[in-house]
């Protein structure tokens, strides 16, 4: 039975942390750096998600703009197209999302509001511990 993205939410916390998409890039890139992050998910009204600023598009916003890049906002150089997943999600639909669109983070909607964000690491080890159960199962059906 694979684990679904609301028991790792259930685990892990559902605290996300979101910027406004007038938030400049060099206050989103104190914001991952004093949280030791690697996205921030850009929200508009009502806390619905409107992209994804992560330390990739720090990268192509610097690439672009050289040091005025610091001062473009978030709306001018975040992931506008963010793919979503849902509670019912599961690890295996989420991995196969994150290897194929090349993603390390993907947010959770709920109703269309923000209600969690699951990152690559999230999804590792929840599999590390799926299989561990799997391999206890195994050994006490052995053991009898």
């Amino acid at each position: 039975m694979t684990s679904s993205v609301k028991a790792i939410l259930d685990l892990k916390g559902r605290d996300v942390f979101t910027a406004g998409p007038n938030t400049t890039v060099a206050e989103a890139a104190v914001i991952l750096s004093k949280k030791k992050i690697g996205a921030i998910v850009v929200v508009g009204m009502e806390n619905r998600i409107s992209g994804m600023f992560t330390e990739r598009d720090l990268v192509h916003a610097i690439a672009k703009y050289g040091k005025d890049g610091l001062d473009q906002t978030l709306a001018q150089v975040m992931t506008a197209k963010v793919y979503r997943c849902h509670e019912e999600t599961t690890v295996n639909e989420l991995m196969e999302l994150m290897t194929s669109r090349r993603f390390r983070h993907v947010p959770v909607e709920s109703n269309g509001k923000l209600a969690g964000i699951i990152s690559i690491g999230d999804v590792v080890k929840s599999r590390i511990a799926e299989v561990e159960r799997e391999a206890e199962e195994i050994k006490a059906y052995i053991a009898g």
